[in-house]
This record gives structure tokens, sequence and C-alpha cells, in this order.
């Protein structure tokens, strides 16, 4: 089929962290193997992208990898950034090249930034200024985050609002986009995109399925139940080796995932053992909390209750329904 045709529908299996989007995507990639049909995973997940963070982001291991191709994991180096920018060009690559090979795409993941930036472009949002930076990183010496927070609040309540006074990275870059521009961040993200001349996008229409839970506390449970998993199979001793190599820090944003950044702390004595798995239960809970609230912004979504006991066959045959209209 040529891609000039017609617009490729391309099924997306989003959903929140623990809602089971892995098992669906390989089951659906099994099932269409033993059809004749490859299916090639590309990855939809801030976390992934890192090479060595594999049991704090449940990384396919390599017995799912060698079930279906996966593309966008492992692609960055922990101490080099990876934007939104980045994966939507690197994703509509991918994407194409799956299809010239005659395979089905199938995009996976809970980052709906990523998400977002592929489906509905990018906004012209001001590069780094490392002027303000600079400024903005002496207020917060003299004051602390939590204050600058209190100044953002009263620039940009939405933007403040899903922040955590601590979050320092994500206050620096809204305080700073308000600064350069005179405009709240969160009025230029809903600023209408434009589309660029010949958007590779253009040639696709991409169909999310949300895995959402029906019931929020078995989904809060198996979050805690996957983090114990995490600390069990090693997550301390994975965060210890990546603090060994001597050029990372706990501002990088790959240091900023969740279990991670509270591992680091853990790691610096700043708390015991118990507050570190409490705080990274929280934290896993207050992310699936967001991903929720993006998924639930979508109303063109097809939803399938997380919570089902045939959730996966569920999710599968979402999947292929899109699928099918492909061929």
């Amino acid at each position: 089929m040529s891609m000039t045709d017609h617009v490729l529908p391309v099924a997306c299996l989003l959903g929140p962290t623990a809602s089971g989007k892995t098992a669906a995507a390989l089951e659906f990639a099994a099932q269409s193997k033993a059809r004749g049909r490859e299916v090639e995973i590309v990855s939809v997940d801030s976390a992934l992208v890192y090479r060595g963070m594999d049991i704090g982001t449940a990384k396919p291991d390599a017995r799912e990898r060698a079930a279906a191709v996966h593309h966008l994991i492992d692609i960055v180096d922990p101490a080099d950034a990876y934007s939104a920018a980045n994966f939507r060009a690197d994703a509509l690559r991918v994407t194409g090249e799956i299809v010239a090979r005659g395979n089905l795409p199938l995009l996976v993941g809970g980052t709906m930034l990523y998400y977002k930036a592929l489906t509905q472009g990018l906004n012209d949002l001001p590069t780094a200024d490392a002027a303000v930076r600079a400024q903005l990183d002496a207020d917060a010496a003299r004051d602390g985050w939590p204050a600058l927070h209190a100044r953002l609040a009263e620039v940009d309540p939405p933007t403040a609002a899903r922040l955590a006074p601590n979050d320092s990275q994500r206050i620096q870059r809204a305080l700073e986009i308000f600064l350069l521009t005179g405009q709240p961040m969160s009025a230029l993200l809903a600023a209408p995109r434009q589309a660029a001349t010949g958007d590779e996008a253009a040639r696709y229409r991409f169909v999310p399925i949300a895995l959402e839970p029906s019931d929020r506390g078995v989904l809060h449970k198996r979050i805690e139940q996957r983090f114990d998993a995490m600390l069990a199979n090693g997550l301390l001793d994975e965060v210890k080796a990546l603090r060994e190599r001597g050029d990372l820090d706990a501002d990088l944003p790959s240091m900023r995932c969740v279990g991670y950044r509270q591992a680091w702390e853990y790691l610096d004595g700043l708390i015991d053992y118990a507050t570190m798995r409490d705080k990274g239960v929280f934290a896993t809970r207050q992310l699936c909390k967001r991903q929720l609230t993006w998924l639930r912004a979508m109303p063109e979504r097809i939803v399938v209750d997380c919570c089902a006991a045939d959730v996966t066959a569920q999710a599968v045959a979402a999947i292929a329904a899109v699928a099918e209209t492909s061929l």
C-alpha cells in the first residue's frame, strides 16, 4: 500500500503506569504474527529512552523485546536531554520505516505530552535563556522553590496547580516562559498549533486506545505492588551504579523520573528506607493521576477498563479493529 493513497490509521495504546499496556501490546503482536503480519512497537515513554535505567522504568525485558521489535528504547544516555520535539521527529521517522517494511506500527506508552506533541504538533515556546535561568536559580537559592512556585501561581495559576512546590525544573521553565514572553505557559500551550507544511504526521490518523481504571483503588494497589517488586529486583543497586558514574546529578531529567528521584534521596541519606518507599509509591500514584487527567481530555479515545478480568482481550480487540482499517 502506498502511504500517499490515504491517511493510515495507527493504533496508540495509552494508559497510566501499571494499567497493563505491555501485556496487551505483546498479545496483539503474537496474534498478528500468527496471522503472518509483524507488529513493531514504538514506545511513547520519556523514561524508557534512557540506557541503564531498566528496573525503575519497568522496561521490557529481553524476552519481551524478542517477541516484538521495540523502538525508542535505550536511545539516550541518562546525562543527556530528550524532548517532546525529539520524540515527535523520531516517532514519525520510525513509524514511516515500519510501514515501508510492510509491518504494523503500534504506539504504546504513558507519556501524554509526547502523544500530544506527536498528534497536535509543537507549540512555539521560547528556547532556554541562560541569563533568565541564572536569575531564577539565584532567587530559588535565596527564597526556596516553594516561593517561586507561589510566584508562578500569581502569573500562571493553571500551570502552578499541576506542579509540586519543589518541582524546580518545571517551575523554572514556566517562569522563564512568562518572563520571556509576558504570557503564561498554560495560555501558550492552549493556543492552536500550526502543522508544518508537508508535515509527516498528516499521513497518519493516530487512534488512542486508553486503559483506564473503573476503580482507582485497584490501580493504586498494583502501583504499590509494582514499586515493591522494583525494590526487590534491585532498583537501589541500579541507582547506585548510575551515581557511581560521576557525571549524573539529582536534577537531571533522567534522575527526576519517578522512583529514581526517591532512591537518590535515600542514597544521599536525606530520607530513610520506609520514607523512600512510601514517597516512591505516592509519586507514582500522582503520575498516574496526571496521566488519567490527560487521557480524559481526549474525547476521541476508545476506553478499555484496565480493572476488567479480560482487559488484555478487550485491548487486543480494540487495537485489531484499528489495524484492520489500515489493510
